[in-house]
């Protein structure tokens, strides 16, 4: 897995998390919800979604690029209305395939999709729907089975327990849950503030922002700060004690798990107290 993550961002495009914002994760886990999918699900779909949306992206740069030198094709506006147009069915794809990944194989059918999007008023049809994923399947060249943060959280688990770190799972495991689920809500909040702790500075600059996104994308950070910060919550006594482990097993500092973890409980505290 600390292979996996390192190759992706040694790979990491400069528009990385664009299509992570609050509202269209909101509008994942919701729907995931609605459709009683369990949690590797949803963050799978949120994943398939963000790597589909900037691929499909570059690839309509490059092409409206390549038609303006030979000075034919269609205008920019129109590639952006047909990005708008078809957002929320390919959302809706990226969810159904998702649901095909996970182990439960509870399996979002095409009728319960196109129901789903006749009740917002889309007509689309089972053809369409079905031509929606392969268009995300191609774009992606079929590698949609990515890692998401909860296979870390789940691993890393596992490896404490094997270290003889002795901590209630499942509590422990509902608790990290809800604060991945948190921090997939308040992912910009998060590491902004995350961000002015490492520059020490409450005005970062736009090339400190930029060098920033490889942290914002780190799953094996996430990972390791969601544990520390449901270990301080749920018991305090064993934080120093885990935090040590979790070092010892990634080599990410104590002091940036540290950090973390003050991050995420000032935002579920909703105040600056230490």
């Amino acid at each position: 897995l600390a292979t996996e993550n390192e190759q992706y961002l040694s790979e990491l495009s400069g528009h990385a998390g664009c299509f992570k914002e609050t509202r269209i994760v909101e509008f994942i886990f919701l729907l995931s919800e609605k459709w009683h999918l369990d949690q590797s699900a949803r963050y799978q779909a949120v994943e398939i979604l963000e790597r589909f949306m900037l691929k499909q992206v570059e690839q309509m740069c490059k092409s409206f690029k390549e038609n303006t030198e030979q000075g034919q094709g269609s205008s920019w506006s129109s590639s952006k209305d047909q990005i708008y147009d078809t957002f929320v069915l390919r959302l809706v794809s990226c969810v159904q395939l998702a649901s095909k990944l996970s182990l439960r194989y509870n399996i979002v059918k095409s009728e319960t999709a196109l129901k789903f999007l006749q009740s917002l008023k889309y007509s689309y049809t089972k053809q369409e729907l079905l031509e929606s994923e392969l268009a995300v399947l191609n774009t992606l060249h079929f590698q949609i089975n990515m890692s998401t943060p909860l296979t870390y959280v789940e691993l890393l688990l596992e490896v404490l327990g094997h270290n003889g770190c002795l901590l209630p799972t499942k509590p422990l495991h509902q608790m990290c849950i809800q604060l991945l689920d948190f921090s997939y809500l308040t992912r910009d909040a998060i590491y902004d503030t995350l961000l002015k702790i490492a520059i020490e500075n409450s005005t970062p600059s736009k090339l400190q922002v930029a060098k920033f996104l490889t942290v914002k994308e780190d799953s094996m950070l996430l990972a390791v700060g969601i544990i520390s910060t449901s270990v301080f919550i749920l018991n305090p006594g064993h934080w120093k004690q885990v935090v040590e482990h979790l070092n010892c097993i990634t080599a990410i500092t104590s002091q940036s798990i540290s950090e973390f973890s003050y991050a995420v409980l000032k935002h579920i505290m909703g105040s600056s107290t230490p």
